[in-house]
């Protein structure tokens, strides 16, 4: 009789499928199902960075969030019906946990950092052995593909979803040197106005899908306030005395 299987949890990276560690990769090899969060009707970002890795008898599990931004976050109808997806989606991977098989739960960025995977973690670490194989987050993938050094020092980086009150999410902005600001989607103009009220607005910088092929990457200020995909994050720099080139966004502020 076979004892209980593994979980892992993978993280794949900010979206450049050369971005994945080796432990990843390994991971992908052994496991005998794989299992991914996706907005219904879709595979998700994290099964395309690992497509080519797929084995062809590994066993897939999509799970399908039954609503992504159709109602509000703090609305008691989301909470309830999250909540019962996340237990469902447990218990799916629970049961090939049962039979013996190794799960890899793919996670874009990071498992443990706002990933969707860490609900399933705490479900069922407790029950199952587990393991988490971290992954390279969005921002540092975001700061690195533009070249954007954010911290030196004694500075302090906050990092701040903007789905947050905006006087909130201003006092943070006041109050830091340097910021990530993450789930931009149509919380753009929020975001812009708080750090418009911080005084960050001129040095602040948008990045789009970064390190993936269609990544795009421009000076807040200079970003309508149109679409913003999911895979999009604010950037704001501390290391104030840092030597700056003149065309560097903010640089008039530093100089």
């Amino acid at each position: 009789m076979r004892g209980p299987g593994r979980l892992i949890g993978v993280g794949t990276g900010p979206g450049d499928p050369e971005l994945l560690t080796v432990k990843a990769v390994r991971a992908l090899g052994e496991a005998d199902v794989v299992a991914y969060f996706a907005k219904a009707g879709r595979s998700g970002n994290g099964r395309a960075v690992v497509e080519h890795l797929l084995k062809s008898d590994l066993v897939e599990l999509p799970l399908y969030y039954p609503v992504t931004t159709e109602i509000d976050k703090d609305d008691e109808a989301y909470k309830r019906q999250i909540t019962d997806f996340y237990d469902a989606s447990a218990e799916a991977v629970a049961l090939h946990l049962k039979a013996g098989r190794t799960v890899a739960v793919l996670s874009e960025g990071d498992p443990l950092f706002y990933g969707s995977y860490m609900h399933l973690h705490v479900r069922l670490a407790g029950r199952f052995p587990a393991e988490v194989i971290p992954g390279i987050t969005a921002m540092s993938g975001c700061w690195s593909a533009a070249g954007l050094p954010l911290v030196q020092g004694d500075d302090v980086l906050s990092v701040l979803p903007g789905t947050m009150g905006e006087a909130e999410l201003q006092r943070r902005l006041a109050d830091t040197e340097a910021a990530v600001i993450m789930k931009v989607g149509r919380n753009l103009p929020k975001i812009r106005r708080a750090l418009a009220t911080a005084g960050k607005l001129d040095a602040a910088v948008y990045v789009e899908r970064g390190t993936m092929k269609n990544a795009a990457m421009i000076p807040l200020g200079q970003k309508p306030d149109d679409a913003a995909p999911y895979f999009s994050l604010v950037l704001v720099p501390g290391w104030k005395d840092r030597p700056v080139w003149k065309d560097e966004p903010g640089a008039k502020d530093r100089s």
